[in-house]
């Protein structure tokens, strides 16, 4: 399959929308990390508070580690940004389909190799 180059006005709004979301998630970073301060301040003495509190800690932590994740494959399609590469399959190599890109800008995958490496078929 042959590679259209991305126009630069397309690149820009990608760019935008990239930036908006990594911003987005860093104030949700930060967020979950003064909520999960706080409830390592309050020590419950009861035996359901204690178990509640230990729930919304790894509730915190597991929204935590999902959104640091979303940030590093965010600076990674930036990365691609600046060397050219972004909004082609680093699997394949061919061009990641418009659709999937305006859906999640940070893909890294067109939708046939995404489907190979959800089924444990393609390296991650």
């Amino acid at each position: 399959m042959k590679r259209k180059k991305m126009t630069k006005r397309k690149m820009q709004a990608y760019r935008k929308k990239l930036m908006a979301k990594r911003e987005l998630i860093a104030g949700a970073i930060d967020r979950q990390l003064h909520a999960g301060k706080e409830t390592q301040q309050d020590i419950p003495h009861d035996p359901a508070d204690a178990a509640s509190n230990s729930y919304i800690k790894e509730l915190l932590y597991s929204q935590s580690t999902n959104d640091r994740y979303v940030l590093k494959l965010i600076d990674e399609a930036l990365e691609r940004m600046e060397d050219g590469t972004y909004g082609i399959c680093v699997s394949c190599g061919n061009p990641i389909q418009e659709k999937r890109l305006q859906a999640v800008p940070w893909a890294r995958h067109c939708i046939h190799c995404q489907e190979l490496q959800e089924r444990g078929l393609l390296p991650s």
